[in-house]
């Protein structure tokens, strides 16, 4: 009995310090530049094809890990029909954190994703790409 009583305030003190973690998604993407951490998530994830997607895009100071705000962005995409979609970084009301809410995929498969990003005008773009796999529009099917 008592190591049934010890074993199930393990698990409640494992989920209380998970609580306490960091709230990044299993499917947030991680980008790097040379000075800039980036956690890079969509909303749908993956994103749909013809639909409203929203990205949100956290950046970090990369040797302080402090957030950095002000900053200018950008986040853009192209398929290989060379069809292209982008948009510019809106500051949100977390500490760090940028959206970017106009972006449309017009056709579903992989795109080509990139941002540019900069702490201000004084300080040179820095570039982070990756590939975004974009799902079939859904909303046409019975």
């Amino acid at each position: 009995m008592r190591h049934l009583a010890a074993v199930f305030v393990g698990a409640v003190a494992a989920t209380a310090v998970a609580a306490c973690g960091p709230t990044q998604r299993p499917t947030d993407y991680r980008a790097f530049t040379q000075h800039y951490a980036f956690v890079i998530s969509s909303d749908p994830i993956p994103p749909m094809a013809r639909e409203k997607v929203r990205y949100k895009v956290v950046v970090r100071d990369k040797e302080t890990n402090q957030p950095i705000q002000g900053g200018e962005g950008i986040l853009y995409a192209e398929n290989r029909d060379g069809v292209k979609t982008w948009d510019s970084f809106t500051a949100g009301p977390e500490v760090g954190t940028y959206y970017a809410d106009r972006l449309n995929f017009l056709t579903s498969g992989d795109w080509a994703m990139g941002l540019r990003f900069r702490r201000d005008s004084t300080h040179a773009l820095e570039q982070a790409d990756w590939m975004q796999e974009v799902d079939a529009d859904t909303s046409k099917i019975p």
